[in-house]
């Protein structure tokens, strides 16, 4: 594996994952973000883009340059929308009763449709003679399979929908790139910004810090092969039903 791009360079596991290919020592990563993370580790090459705006990220598969990217995880992502008067956030529905349109479009957006976008761009850039891996970090609550006490509606229906999404790229792209490898990513539960509201009752030992958590997830793709494409894999390497 020679070149990589990471997308959501600036959350934690994205920003975790961006140092762990350079401590692998890859020739070439690319940090993908709306703006240029800070600390920026030497060695990463910044690309602007911005999932609300499509044309961006069409221009950051240009600015990849023409070589084939071995490696795509999109590493964005939200739980707790940022409340409009700055007053804490809108955190994920406990109740059906919670559901509001526009909350739920716009998790359903970053969530399915962001990376549904990257795909189309960024797919055909995966080379044809050789393994690639496209990857998305999802969650586990996204199982439909696995879901046992309900909630979280948005979130979990948004990652519902993007474990669909790899399962069809997965089928599309393996008619024409049959060393390729597209999945779906859970990270556990990260010391991030997007967990941070969710901590306070978990059980010692749970909470992964990022780095940790990116070295996980770059031991689980160098596990993966072509038949392992399409499907939701967990930090460990385990699989989890859809």
């Amino acid at each position: 594996m020679e070149r990589a791009i990471i997308f959501g360079a600036t959350g934690g596991i994205g920003a975790a994952l961006v140092a762990g290919l350079l401590e692998r020592g890859i020739s070439t990563v690319f940090a993908a973000s709306r703006n240029k993370p800070e600390g920026l580790p030497a060695g990463a090459r910044w690309v602007r883009f911005d999932l609300d705006n499509e044309a961006s990220i069409a221009a950051a598969a240009q600015a990849t340059g023409s070589e084939p990217l071995d490696l795509v995880i999109v590493a964005s992502g939200v739980l707790t929308l940022p409340a409009q008067d700055g007053s804490g956030g809108v955190g994920p529905e406990r109740s059906f009763r919670q559901v509001e349109p526009d909350a739920m479009a716009r998790v359903l957006y970053l969530n399915t449709v962001g990376p549904a976008l990257v795909a189309k761009h960024f797919l055909p850039l995966l080379p044809r003679d050789r393994r690639s891996v496209f990857a998305a970090l999802t969650a586990r609550v996204g199982s439909i399979s696995d879901n046992r006490i309900g909630g979280w509606h948005s979130y979990r229906a948004s990652k519902a929908a993007l474990n669909m999404l790899i399962r069809n790229y997965a089928i599309e792209l393996g008619r024409t790139h049959r060393q390729a490898v597209c999945v779906a990513l859970h990270p556990g539960t990260v010391d991030t910004s997007l967990s941070e509201p969710f901590q306070a009752n978990l059980p010692e030992g749970q909470l992964t810090p990022p780095m940790q958590a990116a070295r996980n997830l770059l031991a689980v793709i160098d596990g993966l092969t072509p038949d392992d494409s399409g499907r939701l894999f967990d930090w460990a390497g385990e699989r989890v039903e859809f």
